[in-house]
């Protein structure tokens, strides 16, 4: 029997944040900013680039991944001149990660695409769940090691520091006491990495988070 179809941080993202029935995203600032911070976790984790202490993202290895959303996001980072930081490149990134999240859960059957009018005018596209077992799967994961203390591989931690960066603690562990969620996924973020390239881009991905998350915030209620 195969196992769940595999997805990146950016799919699983993506997964955590839409609604299984009616394929709405919830928190879709927040989570389209932490899809654009995973493209970079994903790189470091694949030793494709580093953040230096200048916060700046340098190309290790410019050889595609065979994945089209993480090639596409390394092939912009390696044509700059110049370097950028993690932040500039969270915000150039985020439209094409977020597409790429959404392509990729299409073609792997793990979700639909429902193209709707909101009051018969305005139109909107919805991603309905076609196939819940790979969001099971990147739960019951999150939750082992979350909320049961099993010890993370580095993609699942990677994801964690995402969710903690990005203040999405609510998406990926609806029902659970918030405070003790958040001291776990604190210190899953801040662990131990096996390499220092990945620990270097998981803290400028989750201070940018951070940084972008506050900006939302405080824009949202001048606006409210």
């Amino acid at each position: 029997m195969n196992g769940p179809v595999e997805t990146t941080l950016g799919e699983q993202l993506l997964l955590l944040s839409l609604d299984d029935a009616s394929g709405s995203e919830q928190e879709s600032a927040k989570t389209a900013a932490a899809i654009s911070a995973a493209s970079l976790v994903e790189l470091a984790l694949a030793g494709r680039i580093d953040v230096t202490g200048d916060d700046e993202v340098t190309v290790l290895d410019r050889t595609p991944l065979g994945v089209p959303a993480l090639d596409a996001a390394l092939a912009d980072i390696t044509a700059r001149e110049k370097p950028l930081a993690a932040r500039h490149w969270i915000d150039r990134l985020k439209k094409e990660a977020v597409a790429g999240a959404s392509e990729g859960l299409l073609r792997k059957g793990l979700v639909r695409r429902e193209r709707k009018k909101i009051l018969g005018l305005f139109p909107v596209v919805r991603y309905p769940e076609a196939d819940g077992s790979a969001e099971a799967a990147v739960r019951q994961r999150l939750d082992a090691v979350v909320l049961r203390g099993e010890e993370p591989d580095e993609r699942t931690a990677g994801l964690v520091a995402l969710l903690h960066g990005a203040k999405l603690h609510r998406q990926a562990f609806p029902g659970a006491d918030a405070r003790r969620v958040g001291k776990a996924v604190e210190s899953i973020a801040h662990g131990h990495w096996s390499a220092a390239a990945v620990r270097h881009v998981v803290k400028a991905a989750e201070d940018a988070l951070m940084a972008i998350v506050m900006v939302t915030v405080v824009t949202t209620a001048a606006g409210g």
